[in-house]
């Protein structure tokens, strides 16, 4: 049976970095690197073309920058979730692009392990944020309201707090069924009822909110990805993004 691997985009406006994630992502056989572009002017083009999954995106480039990129690819290929790699932590940036469409955030300083990951999580719908950057927006946003967890206009009943509780720590519906011991149309329900009260409408955005009011820390546990992830054969470790330009600037 051919294995269906997820289709990802790398946009970056420096070759050394995007051959570096090339050889990041080729550890995970699930992975399959189907473009690069070096503008976000091109990340659209290929982007609608190619239809990828994941879109792997910079911020700070030529010709038209990963903000703007975002929103375009956001409204125009909506199936093919953004995921930002940046050098830059800024709270602002990472406000915008998360308002432009983007579902998950990572420094350039993150391990290959945690890249690959976050691409995993953004590709069935949930949120990922490196962990400072998780910190960054829950003390942002729960510092604004002053509000308790689950302190909302209208409550939120155990079972919404639970559902989003899991939700947020990144897991899909099938894991929140087997976890809670429900049915997979019971968590559909409650996920919409969640967004109705709350009138947030993305998985995103629901994963902000909950970090913000404490459902969830930065450090979450580990869904069943990762802990699948540790039963694989061991592959020779990989180096950061960072590490990898580094070693080849100097040759």
């Amino acid at each position: 049976m051919k294995l269906e691997r997820v289709k990802v985009l790398i946009v970056d406006d420096h070759a050394i970095v995007r051959e570096g994630l090339k050889a990041v992502l080729q550890i995970d056989p699930r992975l399959e690197v189907v473009g690069e572009a070096s503008n976000g002017k091109q990340a659209i083009q290929m982007a609608r073309s190619l239809k990828p999954d994941v879109v792997l995106m910079d911020l700070i480039m030529p010709v038209m920058d990963g903000i703007e990129a975002t929103r375009l690819i956001a409204a125009q290929c909506p199936l093919s979730k953004l995921l930002v790699l940046s050098s830059y932590p800024e709270k602002d940036l990472v406000e915008r692009a998360v308002a432009s469409g983007a579902t998950g955030y990572l420094l350039k300083h993150s391990a290959s392990g945690e890249v690959l990951r976050a691409i995993h999580q953004v590709h069935k719908g949930a949120a990922f944020f490196s962990a400072s950057v998780a910190r960054m927006l829950s003390d942002g946003l729960g510092g604004t309201g002053g509000l308790q967890k689950g302190s909302t206009g209208t409550q939120l009943t155990p079972r919404q707090n639970e559902v989003l509780r899991l939700i947020a720590e990144g897991n899909c519906n099938k894991e929140i069924a087997k976890n809670l011991e429900i049915s997979i149309k019971t968590v559909e329900k409650h996920r919409q009822e969640l967004m109705t009260r709350l009138n947030i409408h993305t998985i995103a955005g629901l994963t902000r909110y909950a970090l913000a009011k404490g459902y969830v820390s930065s450090e979450r546990p580990k869904t069943e990805y990762e802990l699948a992830q540790q039963s694989l054969p061991v592959a020779p470790p990989a180096p950061s993004v960072r590490a990898t330009k580094s070693r080849r600037a100097a040759a």
